[in-house]
């Protein structure tokens, strides 16, 4: 098999073939222990020694099978899924850093992960150094010594900022770090990230896999591609597993112990979810196209930002990279908070909700919601203005969102 979405519906094919009743889908393995057969057996699953689901906090049949499912189409040496994109984020840098390093990040990121970067790890002593991705001399410049990773998103969110991860992923390769990627805005579908040069691609499987904000979830892809060797925190694990030793630690040490794990029934809705991605994407960016051209020619709109329009500065970059989609996410500037306020109030089918890549269109003012803990003027220096609306588009004919906008813009 070899298209994204025939193997988005059949996975690996020996994979359900074995199921009880020749069911197609596998069941939801709703449990938190498994039994074995002897004491010499449960001793061999905890010391690794052979492979066995023990405790679905470390491993489940139910996640193991979306862990493939997604493995098979995002490439890379391994996958873990976790309870959300947060926690992916969070346990991926406990992996790689710790107290006294220090990560180089991207100025423009999502507000809870700029949040965890300033206001929840420094205290434990990890430094952030964050810095403006499109300055690739400021990139190289911030990594030092004691770096420990470069962490940008492929497509910023809410500012729509798109990175040249080719040239991040050289640099990070020069300066011995690796490059985590957080592609929740595009998925692997659009954005082939460890193609592309990303060493990690973590990815908030709640959005486009779950198909429906049905579950929340996260996921960690090792792309393979960095010796583990090279990173200090890695390098014990690198000694005894090689080229697995992010995927033993994640599973052995720090996921385990943070406890972030992923619920069975999560998963199982997730793996559903993947099944349609493809189709639910396409939709999505269609849509966001239509509406970002439909908003720059409606009175009392000011800036339209969206990758796809030919004046964005990332339009080039953003086709180089995936594809001539360009996600689902776009913005536009009314006069003010009041302004904004108005038009969301006055929306009739777009949802007012904080969610991204839903099937319903959803729309929020940033300034007040994923960036309220952070003052007005760091608000503005991250780029979110108190103009903003930002919109994730959904599967809906995109005639009914643009009548919707045009009243609630109109009104306001």
């Amino acid at each position: 098999m070899s298209g994204f979405a025939t193997k988005a519906v059949h996975g690996n094919i020996g994979s359900t073939t074995g199921q009880a009743h020749h069911a197609l889908r596998g069941p939801v393995y709703d449990t938190v222990s498994f039994g074995f057969a002897s004491a010499a057996e449960i001793a061999d699953a905890f010391a690794g020694r052979k492979p066995a689901h023990s405790y679905t906090r470390i491993s489940n049949p139910t996640v193991a099978e979306l862990e493939g499912r997604v493995q098979a189409l995002a490439g890379g040496r391994g996958v873990v899924a976790l309870s959300s994109g947060m926690a992916a984020i969070s346990t991926t840098i406990m992996a790689l850093a710790g107290a006294g390093t220090n990560i180089v990040a991207a100025r423009s990121l999502f507000g809870n992960t700029a949040s965890l970067l300033a206001h929840t790890l420094a205290p434990w002593g990890l430094e952030t150094r964050f810095v403006d991705m499109d300055d690739l001399d400021q990139v190289a410049s911030a990594i030092d010594a004691d770096t420990r990773a470069v962490f940008c998103e492929s497509i910023t969110n809410p500012q729509l900022e798109v990175v040249d991860l080719g040239a991040l992923a050289a640099i990070s390769r020069e300066k011995g770090v690796p490059l985590v990627v957080d592609n929740t805005a595009t998925t692997f579908y659009l954005c082939r990230a460890g193609e592309l040069g990303a060493d990690i691609e973590v990815i908030s499987s709640t959005k486009y896999l779950s198909g429906g904000g049905t579950a929340v979830g996260g996921l960690i892809i090792d792309h393979g591609s960095f010796d583990w060797q090279k990173s200090p925190r890695m390098a014990e694990f690198a000694k005894g597993f090689g080229p697995f030793a992010l995927l033993v630690a994640l599973r052995r040490e720090i996921s385990r112990n943070i406890g972030a794990c992923l619920a069975p029934h999560n998963a199982w809705l997730q793996t559903l979810g993947l099944e349609t991605l493809a189709l639910r994407l396409e939709k999505s960016c269609q849509n966001a196209l239509v509406l970002a051209r439909f908003l720059k020619q409606l009175p009392g709109v000011g800036a339209v930002n969206y990758p796809g329009l030919p004046d964005s500065p990332y339009h080039d970059l953003a086709t180089r990279q995936f594809g001539g989609r360009y996600g689902g996410i776009l913005t536009f500037e009314l006069a003010g908070r009041d302004e904004c306020f108005a038009c969301l109030d006055r929306l009739r089918l777009v949802r007012r909700a904080t969610n991204i890549n839903d099937n319903k269109t959803l729309a929020i003012h940033p300034a007040s919601t994923i960036f309220t803990e952070f003052p007005a003027d760091q608000r503005a220096a991250m780029g979110v203005g108190e103009g903003m609306i930002r919109i994730s588009t959904g599967i809906e004919e995109y005639e009914d969102l643009q009548r919707d906008l045009e009243q609630a813009i109109g009104s306001a």
